[in-house]
């Protein structure tokens, strides 16, 4: 009778072990999960970033000639 609470200690510790490893297995994943995650969204940030710089320069290209045509326009009246 004095074997059983040892058996069930042991029963409980491998319970216990199982259930940790099970445990750090789906934390894993869900880690893994979110580092890719991550990355996924860097990469979109990077492409929105290189987008905005590229709107930017047609805005400034057209901007700069829109407003360099008034003032040549200007400057020719007042001649």
């Amino acid at each position: 009778m004095e074997g059983a609470p040892d058996d069930q200690q042991q029963d409980l510790t491998v319970f216990v072990q199982n259930l940790l490893k099970e445990m750090q297995g789906r934390f894993q994943n869900m880690s893994d999960s979110i580092v890719n995650r991550i990355d996924d969204m860097g990469t979109r940030i990077d492409d929105l970033e290189k987008s905005i710089s590229e709107l930017i320069q047609e805005a400034g290209v057209e901007d700069a000639g829109a407003a360099t045509a008034p003032a040549s326009s200007s400057a020719a009246l007042q001649r």
